[in-house]
């Protein structure tokens, strides 16, 4: 690679599914209209991932129901507005996302809603949809739980999705919620093995039933749920690397893992992290809610030249190359932090004379300037008396 040559961001998942840049959105705000869309699509992004919809159109939960502070989380509890599946299949929505892969969301209220709705997108299979991702993960639709947590469902669920994708050729994947605990991992992993339907597995989803409290109001600082939804942002960062690794151990080598960072993925640094984990994609959530779509342009870049300081040329030279620890690569990460820390108190030490010198010189100067007016205005009032 020269110096001039930028690495390779390129990804394939499902088999045959190109994208130029491992990097695009997930399911979610900015998501929703062809507007937004096109947005995405006019940026790095490698993909164009509409909002996960529902068979109908839906307006969500009441208002307020998101809260966001972006150094620590954020929370929401939406549930689920979108303009119904019949929009994102439109060609309105389709055409926005110009010539980068389109993929569609499902979050059905049930079981026969996600069949009506997986049959509607899988047969446009060449023409408008390049995948289909199923949402077994989201907390935040009253009434109804979540999914992938109940291992009975979740295996019956996907009996009847492999059952109707049987003579479909259209990419699927699931949507999974953030697990936590080994059994919880390899229960999940192994229901989701038995199905060869399965091409991918996007993790994670928002932490559920997290609650954020106003505490000048002393009340929740979200109105729908009694103040509880879903945790995203920095907060849940390392749950979504660690599920990212679980997961790419666990599931079957060619069902892809695509990185959801609704976990904290705001840099190039957030990225590598998740695809030295395993992932063979990343999608940004939070970041692109707050940000706008120039967060793709921005952690493309910083992605970039990550890698031409480590020497790598492509994604696929470190994906999944997660190193045990060590005493070695410990003492190697120290000696950058000092190095990093010595270089920035030098830079710093560098400046501060001359700061020192600006603020030292010009107080005593305006003092002085004082002082030299009030001389001269004493001499003219004395002059103009003797006058008198």
């Amino acid at each position: 690679m020269t110096s001039s040559s930028s690495p390779s961001l390129s990804t394939t998942i499902c088999g045959n599914l190109h994208l130029d840049t491992c990097i695009f959105n997930a399911s979610g705000p900015r998501t929703g209209s062809s507007d937004a869309l096109a947005k995405i699509a006019a940026s790095a992004a490698g993909a164009v991932l509409a909002k996960s919809a529902t068979v109908l159109e839906q307006t969500g939960n009441d208002l307020p129901r998101t809260w966001q502070s972006d150094a620590v989380a954020s929370l929401n509890s939406e549930g689920l507005p979108n303009k119904g599946i019949g929009y994102y299949l439109s060609d309105e929505a389709i055409a926005a996302a110009g010539a980068k892969p389109y993929i569609v969301s499902l979050s059905g209220h049930n079981l026969a809603d996600n069949l009506a709705m997986l049959k509607q997108a899988s047969a446009t299979k060449g023409v408008h949809v390049s995948a289909i991702e199923l949402n077994l993960a989201c907390p935040n639709v009253i009434g109804h739980p979540i999914i992938a947590y109940d291992f009975d469902q979740l295996a019956t669920v996907l009996t009847a999705v492999q059952a109707l994708m049987a003579s479909s050729s259209t990419p699927l994947g699931v949507k999974l919620p953030p697990f936590f605990d080994g059994p919880h991992f390899e229960k999940a992993a192994a229901i989701i093995n038995q199905f060869t339907c399965i091409q991918f597995a996007t993790s994670i989803n928002t932490v559920g039933n997290a609650l954020v409290v106003d505490s000048v109001a002393e009340m929740p600082a979200i109105r729908p749920k009694n103040g509880f939804g879903g945790l995203s942002g920095p907060a849940i960062k390392y749950t979504a690397l660690a599920n990212v690794k679980k997961m790419r151990e666990l599931l079957r080598p060619d069902i892809a893992v695509i990185g959801v960072r609704v976990g904290g993925i705001e840099s190039g640094d957030d990225v590598f992290n998740m695809i030295l984990c395993g992932a063979q994609a990343v999608q940004v959530g939070t970041c692109h809610w707050i940000e706008g779509p120039k967060c793709f342009d921005r952690i493309t870049k910083e992605l970039q030249d990550i890698m031409k300081r480590k020497g790598y040329t492509s994604v696929d030279e470190f994906r999944g190359k997660l190193q045990p620890w060590s005493k070695e690569g410990a003492a190697k990460s120290r000696d950058a932090r000092r190095n990093a820390s010595e270089a920035k108190t030098k830079t710093g030490n560098s400046a501060a004379p001359s700061n020192a010198l600006v603020v030292a010189d010009t107080t005593p100067l305006y003092a002085v300037i004082a002082v030299l007016l009030a001389i001269i205005v004493g001499l003219i009032n004395d002059r103009m008396k003797n006058q008198a």
